[in-house]
Formats: structure tokens, sequence, C-alpha cells
């Protein structure tokens, strides 16, 4: 797995290659962590060349969420792969976590 990040306008852009599972979620976890800085009012996850979400993953994207949330910044996701968008619409977190088509609709949505 590998994760780049990206500041813009407030905006933190995370992008996220390879599989998030048991033996990655940790790293995943402590790089979108140290990468939020006081004042972010936004982290956008790119998960265009994510290939697997795990259980574990899953449930790192939502407590990473909620705990942005706490902090008054905003979470979505965008241009997920078809098995990464399947993950989340049979465990009903599409339903609480934004997910967009692509990364410009995600930061358009930030306008609204």
């Amino acid at each position: 797995m590998d994760v780049t990040t990206e500041w813009k306008d407030g905006v933190l852009s995370v992008g996220v290659e390879g599989r998030i599972d048991g033996s990655t979620v940790f790293a995943f976890q402590e790089a979108i962590e140290s990468a939020v800085k006081d004042g972010d009012r936004a982290v956008i996850v790119d998960c265009e060349k994510l290939e697997y979400l795990g259980s574990a993953g899953l449930r790192t994207v939502l407590a990473i969420a909620k705990s942005l949330s706490n902090r008054d910044t905003r979470f979505a996701l965008c241009s997920l792969l078809d098995q990464v968008r399947a993950v989340f619409e049979t465990s009903g977190f599409d339903t609480i976590i934004a997910i967009h088509a692509s990364r410009d609709e995600a930061l358009a949505s930030l306008d609204s």
C-alpha cells in the first residue's frame, strides 16, 4: 500500500494505492492522522488506485471519518473502483460517508 498527501486551500487530498487490509490498516490510519493539520477544512481520500478494502480497512475509514467530524473537518471518498464501492454499499457505510465519482466532484461538494 502506498499513501500520498497533498494540501491545497485547507483541503488534504490523500491518494491510496494497493490494498487496505489487516496488514496495512495501521500504516493507512497513521498516514492520515499524521497528515491532518489543525485548520484543515476537509480530507478527501482518492481511491482510484485502491484495489481492495477489507473489513479492518472499512472500520478504520469509519473511525477516521468520526474523528474528523469531531474536529469539524469534512471527510469524503472519491473515484472508488467497483469492488471497493461494493464494500461500502454492502455495509451501508455509503450512507454515512460521502462518496463522489471524482476528485473534482468531491472538491465541488465542499462549496455547497
